[in-house]
């Protein structure tokens, strides 16, 4: 199985939980933005995806959307982590296909309880 896929178009932000997945054993590679996204997942299936919302282009929805669409991704758990705290983005990531969604800063104790919400981690 491919490891993680995070999907952010900040490099600190991107790296941070990069960081953090790797304390959690959870090996993750990033794509910085939508579009280098996109690119990866035509030749890759992770294991899950971190999204973020709020990028440039081709925001987080059309890429959950796109992630949905796609029968190889289909299953793939996505966990959107935005600094978008509106319940209107909250109810359209959720009905959209995530399976949890966090709001920036993430910390570690939350991204581990949205990863076993998802079945990523026990």
């Amino acid at each position: 199985m491919e490891d993680g896929l995070i999907i952010d178009d900040n490099r600190n932000t991107a790296d941070a939980l990069q960081q953090m997945l790797d304390l959690l054993d959870l090996p993750a590679r990033v794509a910085y933005g939508s579009s280098a996204a996109i690119a990866v997942l035509g030749s890759i299936v992770p294991r899950f995806v971190c999204l973020d919302i709020n990028m440039p282009g081709v925001d987080g929805t059309e890429v959950l959307a796109f992630i949905r669409r796609d029968p190889r991704l289909r299953k793939v758990p996505v966990i959107v982590i935005t600094s978008d705290d509106q319940p209107e983005t909250r109810q359209q990531v959720m009905k959209g296909g995530a399976q949890a969604m966090l709001i920036k800063p993430a910390t570690i104790d939350a991204l581990e309880e949205a990863l076993k919400k998802a079945g990523i981690v026990k």
